[in-house]
């Protein structure tokens, strides 16, 4: 789709009066969309709380100019270890759909068979995405900042902090550490064959407001896999983040619970997936005693 379009109608979550408007979000939308989003301003504005998804806060326990200085071992984190290539790490069937697909939408990028199989597979899946009249924009935030500096509301997103007490160390380890993502490789190749008219149809179905489609037209997200290849690790564990899907999820619907009975009127806003899901945030709400009533 392309011009200017609705977007999808929001959720609204009630108890004993108090209201939550929620809205879902989607990543990559259409590129060529401009979103009217004036509908979802009025309703953000006429908030006294906007609550925003939760994110992870890293204390690295140093200055900001030091920790600049890291960038380049995080960058070589992103290689292999040992100097071997991407063809050494996946098995041969896999690496051959990689060529086609490489070539395709990344032609000849020598780099990025230096790179993990993980870090690899989101080069891949960033420029297939883009070259199908698809980005990775966000559209919200910017809506947020106007609102809340306009009207004067208060934003708040919880956020679980991890404290990494030497991450020079973290990062060497993270380097050395064998990640088994040769699923999260293979998901992405499976994902950029079979899925990008679904997510097309997805994006335009999120721009026209349809929800009927965007709860008919699913498919395996492969950034499971690659997460669950990191969470899974025993640098995760070292670092204490092996369960930070089931914080993050704690993380908001304490806010939310918390924004609800303090706020006659607020908003909110998450990835649709969440929303949607049969074991979701708005599920977990609905088990907990809150009307829920879709748009």
């Amino acid at each position: 789709v392309s011009g200017t379009m609705p977007g999808p109608g929001m959720w609204k979550v009630r108890r004993d009066g108090h209201t939550m408007w929620i809205l879902g979000t989607l990543q990559p939308v259409a590129r060529r969309m401009e979103w009217e989003s004036e509908a979802v301003e009025r309703q953000m504005a006429a908030s006294s709380r906007i609550l925003l998804p939760p994110s992870v806060k890293f204390d690295l326990g140093m200055g900001r100019f030091r920790t600049l200085l890291l960038v380049p071992r995080m960058l070589g984190a992103r290689k292999n270890p040992d100097g071997e290539k991407l063809v050494d790490q996946v098995p041969a069937e896999d690496y051959a759909r990689w060529l086609v697909l490489k070539k395709k939408y990344l032609g000849r990028d020598r780099g990025v068979e230096k790179r993990r199989p993980i870090f690899a597979a989101g080069d891949l899946y960033q420029a297939a995405v883009e070259k199908s009249g698809l980005q990775f924009k966000g559209l919200v935030s910017p809506l947020v900042e106007k609102v809340t500096k306009r009207h004067a509301i208060a934003a708040y997103r919880p956020r679980i902090e991890l404290s990494i007490a030497d991450p020079k160390a973290a990062i060497r380890a993270f380097r050395d550490t064998a990640i088994d993502d040769v699923a999260c490789f293979r998901k992405t190749l499976d994902h950029l064959e079979a899925d990008l008219a679904k997510m097309r149809i997805r994006a335009n179905a999120w721009a026209r407001g349809d929800m009927l489609t965007l709860r008919e037209i699913t498919y395996e997200d492969q950034s499971q896999a690659c997460m669950d290849a990191v969470l899974e690790s025993r640098f995760a564990q070292e670092q204490g983040i092996e369960d930070l899907p089931e914080r993050l999820e704690a993380a908001w619907l304490e806010a939310a619970e918390e924004t609800i009975a303090g706020h006659e009127t607020s908003f909110a806003a998450l990835p649709i997936s969440r929303l949607v899901a049969a074991d979701g945030y708005l599920a977990k709400l609905a088990a907990r005693g809150y009307e829920i009533e879709s748009p």
